[in-house]
């Protein structure tokens, strides 16, 4: 037999080869995948282990505040950065940048109460007589024939003595001023406390608004000479000037009208129609303060300035604090209030209501 013939014929075990450089070859291959994909490179690696949200959140929230130090030091501003989301810190209140209450009626989304217009068109009605305290002896006439400067003072002063005092009382103290000469920053200086506070009595709380007046005077020569703050945050700076007197003088003084002038009557009246409620609630306000806020969030910012004196003059006689006159009123068809609280002596008349 031929020996290549045998040869071909012999059938050898087969011997399993060390193939290192192929395996090597693949390794290679997929550790530079890997490389390529780094998200796949770990998720092989964790496949036998489930996914924590909590803890992926943790860790971007680390990672968030990592980079925002790290472009606080080099001076820049992680809002500035585009694809990062600022921390929660960043929406964090900032005095500075609040937005002022002159905007705040085009912003807010509040709805208006229901019937609000005809509400509102019934006390005009109501006013035109203009027979009201307020009509003629409010603080917007105080110092009325004196020159803008001067006027603006007197105005100043006056509504500093306003508070818990009725307008006929706070309008005979600024006669008495003004008769002496003292509707003056400097005169007011110049005299004694003692005998100032005599002569706006009975003004409430006359010793203490004596003294209040005296330093405010003082700060109007001092700061602004002779003339009046025109800022409401200048304004609210004075010792004895809030909110409601601060915004009243912006108003009529300075003819700019930051906000809502809400003193007990426009609190009260608001409240008793269902204008306002707290944030959040359908609860009534507790504090002028509160009122002011729920007003400018929905009542159209030109009705701003006329509705203090709108309102004033209907608490002081129609929509009263005590037995409010409900069977007089025009509205009472509309007011959710009415007829509820002690409108007469006689019980009998809570019956009666307009059609």
């Amino acid at each position: 037999m031929p020996l290549a013939l045998l040869l071909s014929r012999i059938r050898l075990p087969a011997v399993k080869m060390p193939s290192t450089r192929s395996n090597a070859s693949a390794r290679l291959v997929r550790a530079s995948r890997a490389d390529l994909n780094p998200v796949v490179r770990e998720v092989k690696r964790e496949s036998s282990v489930s996914f924590d949200v909590s803890k992926c959140e943790s860790t971007a929230s680390v990672k968030r505040k990592r980079v925002k130090r790290e472009l606080e030091v080099n001076g820049e501003h992680p809002k500035k950065q585009v694809g990062i989301v600022p921390d929660i810190e960043d929406f964090r209140y900032d005095r500075t940048k609040a937005v002022p209450s002159s905007s705040k009626a085009t912003l807010s989304s509040a709805k208006a109460p229901e019937n609000w217009e005809a509400v509102l068109g019934g006390i005009k009605n109501m006013r035109l007589s203009g027979q009201a305290p307020v009509d003629t002896k409010g603080c917007e006439k105080a110092g009325s024939l004196l020159p803008p400067k001067e006027r603006r003072f007197a105005v100043l002063i006056s509504t500093m003595m306003s508070s818990q005092t009725k307008d006929e009382v706070t309008h005979a103290a600024v006669e008495r001023l003004s008769e002496n000469g003292l509707l003056d920053p400097d005169a007011i200086v110049r005299i004694d406390e003692a005998t100032l506070a005599t002569l706006i009595k009975p003004v409430g709380f006359y010793q203490r608004k004596a003294q209040f007046i005296k330093e405010a005077s003082k700060i109007c020569l001092e700061r602004f000479g002779g003339d009046i703050p025109d800022s409401l945050n200048e304004l609210l700076a004075l010792r004895g000037v809030g909110p409601k007197m601060a915004h009243l003088v912006m108003s009529i003084a300075w003819k700019n009208t930051q906000g809502i002038c809400v003193d007990t009557h426009v609190h009260r009246i608001s409240n008793r129609l269902g204008w306002v409620f707290r944030e959040g609630t359908k609860q009534k306000t507790t504090t002028p303060e509160q009122t002011r806020m729920s007003l400018e969030k929905w009542l159209p910012k030109d009705e701003w300035e006329p509705i203090n004196p709108l309102l004033v003059g209907f608490g002081q006689t129609i929509c009263t604090p005590l037995r409010p006159k409900c069977d007089m009123c025009g509205i009472n068809n509309l007011c959710p209030s009415a007829f509820k609280e002690s409108s007469s002596p006689n019980p009998k008349q809570k019956k009666t209501r307009s059609s």
